[in-house]
């Protein structure tokens, strides 16, 4: 994995994208994993759930309009989960939307939308599929082995499968920006042949890391954990702790963690790949809708801030976290710390300091420290006040953090 050039620089640009879990669980309203967790058979399954799962209230332009409102730049959809019901009429078998509940396709409105919002456009694929015949079982918790197939057929059987619903949407819907790989497990249901065939198809297309290589970005889940310098990577989090609908978790992020969450990955030049998941008719929860245009007004404020940043040289602070940009860093400070601010971790001349989006801001520059003077009380930013402050060249630390504690400063 290498940095991001030419057709794929968006994705650093855009440093927030929007994760869309939806799907024939969303009627069950117990989360993306209910047929393995409460080992439903596939006939219940696809009677229960699959077949009254209607999207009456399916508007895709309505989700490409909350994500742009976000500052989002780009989307993923779960186009088959590990359930395996595809949400567009795949010819492979009858386990479809086209087939099932609501009849039609769902994923071409989805891409339609989103592409004429101005918004990239994703697609989430599992290669895993609890109820093929092939599979080694729906049921096992989490995983199953590498010796619980039935033999070498079905696992060829198996990625055959799965390579034809690939082509399916690599070719049925124009330009796809990114391929969103999970559930490639057992290992060795990974393909470097699907990977490279799906690349020959669409030569611009980014490739997460869960199907081995060839592959472009490095993924997360429900933590932030930076990659490499220069690997480029993406934290995948949810707004609350599921990530398919359900009707019984109401332990919602607030926006002003949503920010914290961005602005951490952004700090280390990562993504933020946020998700909602509809209900069963296609509506967002209103809690996941306002929490999305809450951080939307404070990206129009500060966006600037965070798309397309660099890795940060600035890993502590009390106060918040600094974000950088070619010769400007930006303070964000979610605790105040009074009148005054003072930073004694820049090592280059400060040129200017100003409000985001406001006014100049007072400042001293005294061998190692900095300190932001005359400072409103209380911040203007409920959510995040933002500094930018402009230096002579590209932001430098004064001592490099190496290891947990704070440099300079003896363990204890």
């Amino acid at each position: 994995m290498k940095n991001l050039t030419g057709e794929h620089a968006w994705f650093d640009e855009s440093r927030f994208g929007m994760f869309i879990h939806w799907g024939a669980y969303s009627v069950a309203a117990r989360g993306e994993w209910v047929a393995n967790r409460e080992r439903i058979p596939l006939e219940d399954y696809a009677r229960r759930y699959a077949g009254n799962f209607r999207a009456e209230s399916y508007d895709p332009e309505a989700w490409a309009a909350l994500a742009k409102e976000a500052g989002m730049g780009y989307a993923v959809l779960t186009a088959r989960h590990h359930d395996g019901f595809a949400l567009w009429p795949t010819r492979a078998n009858d386990f479809h939307a086209g087939h099932l509940g609501p009849k039609r396709d769902l994923v071409g409105p989805f891409v339609e939308a989103f592409r004429k919002a101005g918004l990239r456009v994703g697609l989430y694929y599992s290669p895993a599929d609890w109820f093929h015949p092939d599979y080694p079982g729906a049921c096992f918790r989490d995983w199953p082995g590498r010796g619980d197939w039935a033999g070498p057929e079905a696992r060829e059987r198996m990625v055959a499968f799965y390579r034809g619903q690939l082509r399916e949407l690599m070719t049925g819907y124009g330009r796809i920006d990114y391929l969103w790989y999970d559930g490639c497990i057992p290992d060795d249901l990974q393909s470097r042949e699907a990977n490279e065939e799906m690349l020959r198809l669409q030569p611009h297309l980014l490739i997460n890391e869960r199907n081995g290589e060839p592959c472009h970005v490095k993924i997360c889940e429900q933590a932030i954990r930076p990659a490499a310098p220069g690997v480029p990577w993406e934290a995948c989090m949810t707004l609350n702790d599921n990530w398919g609908y359900h009707a019984g978790d109401t332990n919602w992020k607030t926006s002003r963690q949503v920010v914290r969450m961005l602005v951490e990955t952004a700090s280390k030049a990562g993504n933020l790949l946020l998700n909602i998941g509809p209900k069963a008719d296609g509506s967002v929860p209103e809690a996941s809708a306002r929490i999305l245009r809450e951080t939307g007004g404070w990206m129009r404020r500060n966006g600037h801030c965070i798309r397309g940043s660099s890795r940060s040289p600035f890993t502590w602070a009390n106060w918040g976290k600094a974000t950088t940009g070619d010769n400007r860093v930006y303070l964000h400070v979610w605790n105040a710390t009074g009148p005054e601010l003072c930073w004694a971790e820049l090592k280059n001349r400060v040129k200017s300091v100003r409000l985001s989006g406001g006014g100049e801001v007072s400042f001293r520059q005294s061998g190692d420290r900095l300190v932001l003077r005359d400072l409103p009380e209380p911040l203007p930013d409920p959510i995040s006040t933002t500094f930018v402050i402009e230096v002579d060249g590209e932001p430098e630390a004064i001592t490099p953090q190496t290891t947990f504690w704070i440099p300079g400063e003896p363990a204890s």
